[in-house]
């Protein structure tokens, strides 16, 4: 954690304890209206207290302001009795507040207060009658540790029977990856992989693979998205395409084949430039071969095979500045 970031995680953490509410002192123990200003006493935070608050603020126009009090709430979480928090959440049946809860249980098991927070929160993901709680839920877990602790539970949400649902698990999946791994995280990955070929929704499957950073998947995984590669749709050809492209150096002959394989029998367009792109990745400058053998398939895309076989005749060694010279081609034609 970075020390801005512990910064405001502190400053929180004690806001967190010290905003309750202020009451007056008993009528009795006030002085009159002309004497001194009635002393203020500071109430013990609760879940009911700070839940209340956030009702209200929920009135406001300010995202901002709402976005703070889920922040409290969840700063809270370390300091409220656990047992009256997981029962608010239980029984809470407004997604917003199902979601501020939900947050501020993840935020215990993610701070190490209660490693089982998160699993009730997974659990009521998987249970809950209602698709807009559980959407609710699952955005609760976004950009948290829930990808690798909670089993397979994103293989069996994005088969959910809501459409919401698989999206707010793809959405999860793809920013837990990216945010919170940083695409380094190998088991990370292969769970990301295997809920994509779990799902029978295209999109999903595409969603996760098309912004999947692949370079620290297993063997298995890898294997699993050259299969996608016969998918009937054509967004998941695409992704598996793309996905293939990162795959580490023990996969990249099984990956490059398998690519230069589907490009002759492939028929749309999109999934072809895919395909030229990943063997362009695998290969880098050794890739200009099997690019200009590719050439005459489509002549359509002719002219996207003689960029890649340019930019790539540079001699660049690193796959970001490959992309970036290959977009600065295509726009100065």
């Amino acid at each position: 954690m970075t020390r801005p970031t512990l910064f405001r995680a502190n400053a929180f953490r004690l806001l967190a304890l010290t905003l309750c509410h202020l009451l007056p002192l008993p009528a009795a123990a006030q002085t009159a209206s002309s004497g001194p200003a009635p002393a203020l006493e500071g109430e013990s935070c609760s879940v009911q207290g700070l839940m209340d608050s956030i009702r209200r603020g929920l009135q406001s126009k300010s995202e901002a302001y709402k976005r703070y009090l889920r922040t409290l709430l969840r700063e809270s979480a370390v300091t409220l009795p656990d047992s009256e928090l997981r029962a608010a959440f239980e029984r809470e049946t407004d997604p917003v507040m199902a979601e501020h809860l939900a947050a501020a249980l993840v935020a215990r098991t993610e701070r190490g207060a209660d490693p089982s927070a998160l699993q009730a929160v997974a659990r009521r993901a998987l249970e809950e009658p209602d698709p807009a709680l559980r959407a609710a839920t699952l955005r609760a877990m976004r950009r948290t540790s829930a990808i690798e602790n909670t089993g397979d539970m994103y293989e069996r949400l994005v088969r959910d029977p809501s459409p919401e649902v698989r999206q707010e698990a793809a959405t999860n999946i793809v920013e837990d990856i990216e945010h919170v791994y940083s695409g380094f995280h190998g088991p990370a990955s292969d769970t990301a992989v295997a809920a994509a070929a779990a799902s029978t929704d295209p999109k999903v499957t595409a969603k996760i693979l098309g912004n999947l950073d692949t370079q620290k998947i297993s063997a298995d995984s890898a294997s699993k998205i050259q299969s996608l590669l016969r998918s009937d749709d054509a967004g998941v050809r695409k992704a598996a395409a793309t996905a293939l492209g990162g795959v580490p150096a023990e996969q990249m002959a099984s990956a490059r084949e398998s690519l230069l394989n589907m490009y002759r029998g492939e028929r749309d367009s999109g999934v072809r430039k895919a395909l030229l792109q990943s063997i362009a990745q695998l290969g880098f400058s050794s890739a200009v071969p099997e690019l200009q053998r590719l050439r005459s398939v489509d002549p359509s895309l002719a002219s996207e095979v003689d960029t890649w076989i340019r930019v790539l005749g540079m001699d660049l060694q690193e796959w970001n500045l490959i992309l970036r010279e290959k977009q600065r081609l295509q726009q100065a034609r």
